[in-house]
């Protein structure tokens, strides 16, 4: 399962499952009807992160107004990991021992809709998410649990058409974030033009990444995934390309990428506090 597949799949238990932790949590509790004695069971910040999506994302070609985008970040500013049942005592989060081959990243959804979705990522140390895209797309990221390395990119625009020619599969990017997160932090957010659009997650520690996905990656909806390889900007560069370089910034090229092997995800179930569709 790669990124852009997330939940256009069923679901099913993988065998490192309990490396993750949900499987190993007395989450599960009798079913029972909407009530408000139920609907109390939800945490708070998780509620109010879902009613605010609810109202914010309008479906796809929008973006959320700068107001709806402060107030969402500051939910998820505030979210602990107990809100979506994780903690750092589980033991994926203290396993220091390095994964023997490519790390996998597991991935849980915890509600998705045609507008937005929200689902969290489990990264192994030194497992890596690839640079890969967000068409249309406004995503928030917080950090719940770990320490991990981010780099992101946004497209620079084309050069002239009389200017000098580049090997037509790369394309300028500028260099928007190359840094070091560690929980707890703010909330980090990328648009579909600006902010980081084309990242990449490498985790240090283990790692719990909340997203915010809106709207979420469809193929129908020309929101594919793509991937990327990123090269210096003077190792493709013959010096004679006319480029404002702002101060301080740094630029590279970019290389569309068939689908990496490391770029697939196993899917379960999220076993976490439920939403409440009935309190909005």
């Amino acid at each position: 399962m790669t990124i852009e597949a997330m939940g256009e799949q069923r679901r099913e238990p993988v065998a490192h499952v309990h490396r993750v932790g949900y499987a190993n949590r007395a989450i599960r509790k009798k079913k029972c009807k909407r009530t408000k004695k139920c609907a109390s069971t939800v945490p708070m910040a998780l509620q109010d992160l879902f009613v605010s999506c609810r109202q914010m994302f309008k479906g796809p070609d929008t973006v959320p107004l700068p107001e709806d985008i402060k107030r969402l970040c500051n939910i998820l500013d505030n979210m602990k990991p107990e809100d979506v049942g994780l903690s750092s005592e589980l033991q994926f989060f203290k396993t220091k021992a390095a994964v023997k081959g490519t790390p996998r990243v597991t991935y849980t959804t915890i509600y998705k809709c045609n507008d937005f979705s929200l689902c969290i990522f489990f990264l192994p140390a030194n497992a890596v998410i690839p640079l890969h895209n967000h068409p249309g797309m406004t995503v928030f990221s917080k950090l719940l649990l770990g320490k991990m390395h981010i780099k992101a990119y946004d497209w620079v625009d084309p050069p002239r058409a009389d200017g000098p020619d580049t090997p037509i599969q790369l394309r300028l990017a500028k260099l928007e974030a190359d840094s070091v997160l560690t929980a707890p932090c703010n909330t980090s957010v990328l648009y579909p033009t600006t902010g980081g659009n084309i990242h990449q997650f490498t985790a240090i520690t283990p790692c719990a990444v909340l997203d915010v996905l809106g709207p979420p990656y469809s193929k129908e909806g020309d929101r594919d995934c793509s991937y990327y390889k990123d090269f210096p900007y003077t190792a493709v560069s013959n010096g004679e390309m006319e480029l404002k370089i702002e101060e301080g910034s740094c630029y590279a090229w970019l290389e569309e990428t068939e689908v990496p092997e490391n770029s697939k995800m196993d899917g379960i179930e999220y076993l976490g506090p439920q939403v409440d569709e009935s309190r909005c």
